[in-house]
């Protein structure tokens, strides 16, 4: 098994802390966290951005199989940090943050004011219409968001909140400021102000990815300065297969306890679920996709394509 360096020191930061008690567990991994990010965000040569339920997942296991039939690096492990450099000398450092929810702003930041952190840095923003990850949000805030995490973006986000976000049902945690689609919309804004005249950064979409897997991936290994073979890509894409990945979580395939079958007799507890383009309007009612789709058009930064241009 590959053991990431970053992961454990991420993990003994939340076991050492679970005795404090609540407000003073937060401050302390708050600020050892910071820390850790602003390590790791020096070491790193790639930056990826993504807000959960972007397909992330899916776009580090594509890249894992492209990796592993080049290089031989290890399929059952998607990697989250350094694990591809652990495994052989040369291949990228990553780091995996949203950047902006409680302690991960402090990338944001950086890049706003042009810290010297991201100096050489290659910067990927995995986007996805905020209307498909409000709702798959909402259920994994409920049913596969830890903890220690929900603790720590709610002391930065939700403070003096009096409902528990938990127990919403989905259109009220949709409509939420806090974080549903509102604060979605301002994630992407946010991050696409930020990146705007960036040097060695790319947005790629969710949506790109499925209608066009691999040119879309090409996009990407281009930006890395990566060369891999068209076979490499074929056999890479044909494993990220909805279904496939589906299989290979409820049989306990990956070592990434994030892709851990949860609770089998949940299909919305899975991980890997419908992966759909629009799929949010199957969720909603008409009256309520309408709106979603309203506050997309009218506020999400046009560099996404999915604005008002």
């Amino acid at each position: 098994m590959v053991i990431s360096h970053d992961r454990l020191t991420h993990w003994a930061i939340v076991y050492s802390t679970a005795w404090l008690p609540k407000n003073a567990r937060v401050a302390a991994r708050y600020g050892m966290m910071a820390r850790q990010r602003r390590n790791m965000l020096s070491r790193g040569q790639v930056v990826l951005i993504r807000h959960p339920k972007t397909g992330s997942t899916w776009l580090r296991t594509l890249l894992t199989q492209l990796y592993h039939h080049r290089d031989g690096i290890s399929p059952k492990r998607v990697f989250a940090a350094d694990e591809l450099a652990l495994q052989k000398k040369g291949l990228p450092r990553w780091v995996i943050s949203n950047g902006y929810y409680s302690l991960e702003k402090i990338i944001l930041e950086a890049y706003r004011q042009n810290d010297p952190l991201i100096d050489g840095k290659k910067t990927i923003l995995l986007a996805r219409h905020p209307g498909d990850i409000a709702v798959s949000w909402h259920r994994q805030y409920q049913k596969r968001t830890k903890r220690f995490k929900r603790e720590l973006i709610e002391a930065d986000v939700c403070r003096n909140l009096e409902v528990d976000l938990r127990s919403l049902e989905r259109w009220d945690f949709i409509q939420r400021d806090e974080l549903g689609l509102p604060a979605i919309i301002r994630f992407y804004n946010h991050w696409a102000e930020a990146l705007a005249g960036c040097n060695d950064a790319l947005i790629v979409r969710y949506e790109d990815l499925r209608s066009d897997t691999e040119s879309t991936l090409r996009r990407i290994t281009a930006l890395l300065g990566e060369t891999f073979d068209d076979e490499h890509y074929r056999r890479a894409i044909e494993f990220g297969s909805v279904d496939n990945m589906r299989q290979l979580e409820r049989s306990g395939y990956f070592q990434n306890a994030s892709l851990r079958l949860r609770d089998a007799s949940d299909p919305d507890a899975l991980k890997v679920r419908r992966a759909k383009v629009g799929g949010f309007r199957a969720d909603l009612n008409p009256e309520q996709a309408d709106w979603v789709e309203a506050q997309v058009r009218q506020h999400c930064h046009p560099a996404l394509g999915y604005g008002d241009t």
